[in-house]
């Protein structure tokens, strides 16, 4: 049995990311990993969550004031909200927690929605939808009836969505399940697919076996040796050319789009992505990858319009990092919104 009881607007102030986009919080509407599938894939912490069966879930108001006055104790960015629950029609808390934050300025990534927000500007949305392995269908991936509804809903009512698909060495980097997977949302109207390396922490690894041997029984030995025999960082790195590949050959990008809050400067959200993109492209270069993160968070958290102050040759004086001051500034120039 689910019990469902009635809990305050949760909002964890965290600078993370979510497919390679930054946020700087996450809106936690449903809190308990009970009910639905046995697994689902967490895209922030990167790892499958085991859920249980029965028990108790902390559900948040249905009152979008209550998740606006939230976030307002959060720091400047774009958020995530989610996921959402097989209640959410019943219940609400994640549309409201998903237009408090549109009502605060904020740029929202939805996560799994079910229901969608119909009171702020759709550019302020953009619909993830994470990957979730099937018991039913041998372990492949499986976006259920509900899902499957949401994300038609989502791109008719104008919200860009895509998909999140975790790389899982021995698993879901094969060929045949990638080309079925890509596929699939492409021709759903998809316009992106994020690929997300998973943790490879122990207890990450123990529950990523355990899901296997659930649904594929037969690969449970060569996965287990793979998992933790193998050469891990080598696999990732090919697991995410392999699926980059196919996603380019059917025209999907490989980061989520980025919304734009109503309280943020158009030009700034653009350039900021754009620098994005750049630590995605240079991920090998760690140190210059997290320079460019942080330099997007840097942008969305200076209170003012930056366009003005780079059409007016002035950037270099308040950019704090000297190095990339040129990136930012063509970021800024090759985007320009007005």
């Amino acid at each position: 049995m689910i019990e469902y009881e009635e809990a305050d607007a949760l909002v964890r102030p965290r600078e993370s990311e979510v497919g390679g986009r930054r946020i700087a919080a996450h809106a936690v509407p449903y809190s308990g990993e009970v009910g639905g599938t046995p697994f689902r894939f967490d895209p922030l912490e990167r790892r499958l969550a085991e859920r249980r069966p029965s028990g108790r879930v902390a559900v948040g108001p249905a009152d979008p004031a209550a998740w606006e006055r939230a976030f307002a104790r959060c720091p400047a960015g774009p958020v995530l909200v989610g996921p959402a629950s097989p209640v959410e029609e019943i219940r609400g808390a994640h549309v409201a927690a998903a237009e408090g934050a549109a009502r605060s300025g904020r740029a929202v990534y939805l996560l799994d929605p079910v229901g969608l927000p119909s009171s702020s500007p759709q550019r302020a949305f953009v619909a993830l939808f994470a990957w979730t392995p099937d018991p039913g269908a041998g372990g492949e991936e499986a976006l259920d009836s509900m899902f499957e509804r949401a994300f038609e809903k989502a791109l008719e009512a104008g919200i860009p969505a895509g998909g999140l698909f975790p790389i899982v060495p021995g698993w879901t980097d094969e060929p045949e399940l990638l080309e079925k997977y890509l596929s699939r949302l492409s021709a759903a109207g998809a316009v992106f697919a994020a690929p997300v390396p998973v943790s490879d922490d122990g207890d990450a690894r123990r529950i990523l076996v355990e899901a296997r041997a659930r649904f594929e029984p037969a690969a449970a030995d060569r996965f287990f040796e793979k998992i933790h025999h193998s050469d891990w960082p080598a696999s990732i790195k090919e697991g995410l050319r392999l699926f980059r590949t196919q996603a380019a050959r059917l025209g999907l990008a490989v980061l989520p789009r980025r919304p734009v809050g109503a309280g943020e400067p158009p030009d700034n959200s653009a350039a900021a992505a754009r620098l994005e993109e750049r630590a995605q492209e240079l991920e090998e270069d760690e140190h210059r990858a997290a320079l460019l993160h942080a330099a997007a968070r840097w942008i969305d958290e200076s209170g003012r319009d930056l366009a003005p102050v780079v059409r007016e040759g002035n950037f270099a004086k308040v950019f704090p990092f000297g190095a990339l001051t040129a990136e930012a500034e063509a970021a800024f120039r090759a985007v320009r919104t007005r």
